[in-house]
């Protein structure tokens, strides 16, 4: 990166020149060229008004939990305890990977027992362009959002593409 201020020629991701110590990080930084990169930058997943979570707790048994992410039109609930602290996600994944195909009667079995533990989460004030990062990263579709270490959201790729879908019209 050349430095705008004395034009030395400086090794890329400098975060300052090596001849007159101007800071180049603002430089170094990719700009938007259109609203849909513009928002995945700079937006937060806040912008994607994720509905509350379905929570359950880990005893909860498997065929109310599926019942509810029916109901919910949901792919995912997060698995919680008595306080509120994220356990788990239990996904349509997990139900695919972990419970489809047994032999014995799963209706009855805990939930937590199927869930997925310490699920990678995304902050409230996360940049879109982050938690999409982090899905495309761990190959997830669903993401538990937090605030104050308390889960308050779960982010889809489904929100992902309806709020960029929106941004093209």
């Amino acid at each position: 990166m050349i430095c705008p201020s004395c034009g030395h020629v400086n090794l890329p991701g400098n975060e300052e020149c090596d001849n007159c110590r101007q800071d180049l990080t603002p430089l170094d930084r990719p700009q938007a060229s259109n609203k849909v990169e513009h928002s995945l930058m700079e937006d937060t997943v806040d912008v994607l008004h994720s509905r509350k979570p379905i929570s359950i707790r880990p005893t909860t048994p498997l065929q109310s939990a599926i019942h509810a992410m029916i109901v919910g039109e949901v792919g995912a609930c997060l698995v919680t305890d008595a306080s509120g602290k994220l356990l788990g996600i239990l996904s349509e994944r997990d139900l695919l990977a972990k419970v489809a195909g047994l032999k014995e009667p799963f209706a009855h079995l805990p939930a937590g027992d199927f869930m997925t533990p310490q699920p990678v989460t995304v902050a409230s004030s996360d940049t879109l362009n982050f938690a999409l990062d982090k899905m495309d990263a761990g190959g997830y579709r669903h993401l538990p959002v937090l605030k104050d270490g308390k889960p308050v959201g779960v982010v889809s790729v489904r929100d992902m593409l309806r709020h960029i879908v929106k941004l093209c019209h």
